[in-house]
């Protein structure tokens, strides 16, 4: 007896003609987005292509602008395959990164692609490429793909053109990382020691953070394994939005109106209108003080030490946003919101940690933060920020980062008093919700980020401070960016800006203040204590006060 198989036909794409350089680009997952950016990205390409073809080379396309699309992104993991499917494995290949995007529309085409890999973004103001760049290198990093990357305000720079001549010469983009030093051997120290303790009482004890719906907005580097994250003591507790969405329901009226009148007590003030879709409400508020209270009542439940809202995309049709809740959570000083028995304030006086956007990156250093910094008897308060933008101001390079929602209120100048509540663009928030906008204080602070490389959890941490720019530079920044988010105005010690473009392996940045220069050096060296006893390769950016 003869068995007959069908065998599938294996599509093959096409090989590498001599001379060729192909361009992806990968988009938002909002359509909404991608339409209103796609200017900024089409002369994004114009200037590559225009160094490209200068050096003899043509330029392909590898995906057309559909008609009645209005722009020329691949916008979904699905079409992100189709479009790798046609893309010979080895040719050198751009991604051109004009505008915040989400990497895993490319990831998979990138991970098997076989020749040189080029990530190239614009260092724009209004539309964040450079914040998509970095998510993208960040993903890239954590599967062990190599890529070279650069990047460009308008195309004119020698820099950029000598390092895209070089990379279709060679396949790689020299960079200058002799700012970054691995952590020496600590000496025995009053803060290496307490750093040790409370690495040791993590492994001991362990944590949970509780994940509402893992994964934001293709931010693969985002989510860490937990193979990775169980060894230093940390354990996830899945959690789904729409069990948020249904507690939230259960809030009653007058106890979300109780949170807001808290916060107009505090000083906080809302810029209100009436129309649904492009102000905001009151009804949206109340919204979000039914979040912030259903939120603290299901960590409670769960016994979470940190909390992660992802929002982006599960809730964004369906409720306004989680930004204020966020800000909230990360302070101190908040709202009280009693257990379900009301028979205790949960977390009174105290912060519950949240990582914004579900990244766990972010989980896993905002939870050490906060154990370092309450040990020291400093406010512990801490949030990320996008790495948005910066320019030169007064001879020095001064970044620009901005969080898409909310920050605590004591980094605010005045906290609560400082804080304006502006309603989310209905670009990428169709239902609304306020921030909790503002300009971060001036004051000393220690940043970091946690990523993945080689299979294993590294941090890059270093020292800067928040400065205080002139009111009218600061509005002129605000405006250029987005001006309904809160910003830091932020110097990093020792670092240049090409120096953090190259090494840094995410779209965020984590920040928290200390009280003077001395005390921040002491609680970097806890932190980093804290991580080295934990395993986590930990790397000094720029000046700091360890020797190395």
């Amino acid at each position: 007896m003869t068995t007959t198989y069908e065998l599938p036909t294996i599509t093959r794409p096409p090989a590498a003609e001599p001379d060729t350089v192909y361009l992806v680009s990968s988009g938002d997952g909002r359509e909404s987005a991608n339409t209103a950016s796609w200017p900024v990205q089409e002369a994004l390409e114009r200037m590559i292509t225009d160094v490209i073809t200068a050096r003899g080379y043509r330029v392909v396309r590898a995906l057309d602008v559909a008609p009645g699309a209005g722009h020329g992104f691949i916008s979904s993991q699905r079409m992100g395959l189709e479009v790798f499917a046609t893309v010979p494995r080895d040719v050198p290949l751009v991604v051109a990164v004009g505008t915040w995007q989400y990497s895993h529309h490319v990831l998979p085409g990138l991970r098997t692609h076989e020749g040189p890999i080029l990530t190239v973004a614009n260092f724009l103001p209004d539309w964040p490429g450079l914040v998509g760049l970095l998510g993208l290198n960040g993903g890239l990093t954590k599967m062990g793909k190599e890529y070279s990357t650069i990047w460009t305000v308008d195309g004119s720079d020698e820099w950029f053109r000598q390092g895209v001549a070089g990379w279709l010469e060679r396949g790689t983009v020299p960079q200058d990382a002799s700012h970054v030093r691995d952590l020496p051997a600590l000496t025995d120290t009053p803060e290496a020691g307490l750093g040790v303790t409370l690495a040791e009482q993590l492994l001991a004890e362990k944590a949970i953070i509780g994940v509402f719906d893992e994964g934001c907005m293709g931010m693969y580097n985002a989510i860490i394994d937990d193979e990775l994250l169980n060894p230093i003591g940390i354990y996830k507790e899945r959690l789904s939005q729409s069990e948020l969405w249904a507690q939230m329901r259960q809030v009653a009226d007058e106890e979300a109106d109780g949170v807001g009148q808290w916060l107009r007590d505090a000083g906080m003030t809302f810029r209100i209108g009436t129309d649904e879709a492009t102000e905001l409400t009151e009804a949206q508020l109340r919204w979000q003080y039914k979040m912030y209270v259903a939120v603290l009542r299901l960590s409670d439940d769960f016994g979470l030490d940190a909390v992660g809202i992802q929002y982006q995309q599960g809730l964004k049709n369906l409720s306004p946003a989680s930004d204020l809740v966020e800000g909230l959570l990360n302070n101190d000083d908040r709202p009280p919101v009693t257990s379900r028995d009301g028979a205790r304030v949960l977390w009174e006086g105290r912060a519950l940690p949240h990582f914004n956007e579900v990244d766990e990156g972010v989980a896993v250093d905002a939870l050490l933060t906060h154990r370092v910094w309450r040990a020291m008897g400093l406010d512990p308060a801490t949030t990320l920020h996008d790495v948005r933008w910066g320019e030169e101001y007064d001879g020095e390079y001064v970044w620009t980062f901005e969080i898409s929602g909310s920050v605590p209120a004591s980094h605010l100048d005045g906290g609560y008093a400082a804080a304006e509540g502006w309603r989310q663009g209905p670009v990428f928030f169709p239902a609304g919700g306020a921030t909790l906008n503002g300009v971060s204080r001036p004051g000393e602070i220690v940043w970091s980020r946690v990523y993945i490389a080689g299979g294993r959890l590294h941090v890059d941490i270093g020292r800067g401070s928040s400065v205080a720019l002139s009111p009218e530079e600061s509005d002129r920044r605000k405006r250029a960016t987005n001006p309904e988010w809160p910003v830091m105005h932020a110097v990093l010690h020792g670092v240049s800006r090409d120096q953090f473009m190259a090494r840094h392996k995410a779209n965020h940045i984590q920040v928290v203040y200390a009280p003077d220069a001395a005390t921040a050096d002491k609680a970097l060296e806890v932190k980093a204590a804290m991580f080295d006893r934990l395993g986590v390769q930990v790397h000094l950016c720029g000046a700091t006060s360890l020797a190395g």
